[in-house]
């Protein structure tokens, strides 16, 4: 049986061809629609596209794969392992500091100042970076 695409309702007349198929016209939200057309691709071809991402091809790699955008290959990668995955948290008593402009900051003035290492996550108990000046 034939239902509206939008409203899933079933009042409807013919409303020409596309392509060659039959287009109808929803009586009730004006809505065209060809009932045998699909639109996208199956849920095989996009779980193998995100298999063969996992596996180290490229977005632009398996997108000329499966003839299809390379936008679509990413919308597909990410979707899935929003379903699929539970974001880490961070730990307990862990910091997280982002030391990227600090670095390019640091690097551009002449104060003599030199940091001894850089580090992206550590225990709350260290203290919060070592300084000492250049001798």
């Amino acid at each position: 049986m034939i239902r509206c695409k939008k409203c899933d309702g079933n009042n409807f007349v013919k409303a020409g061809f596309i392509k060659g198929e039959q287009r109808y016209r929803c009586k009730e939200c004006g809505c065209q629609f060809v009932p045998t057309r699909q639109h996208g691709k199956d849920k095989t071809t996009k779980l193998w596209a995100v298999m063969l991402y996992v596996h180290g091809f490229s977005f632009r790699t398996i997108a000329k794969l499966f003839k299809v955008n390379v936008r679509s290959v990413y919308v597909w990668v990410k979707t899935f392992a929003l379903e699929n995955h539970i974001k880490p948290r961070p730990q307990a008593g862990a910091v997280v500091i982002e030391l990227d402009e600090m670095w390019h900051f640091l690097g551009a003035k002449k104060t003599g100042l030199d940091m001894e290492g850089l580090l992206s996550q550590y225990p709350s108990t260290y203290r919060l970076g070592v300084w000492r000046e250049r001798q």
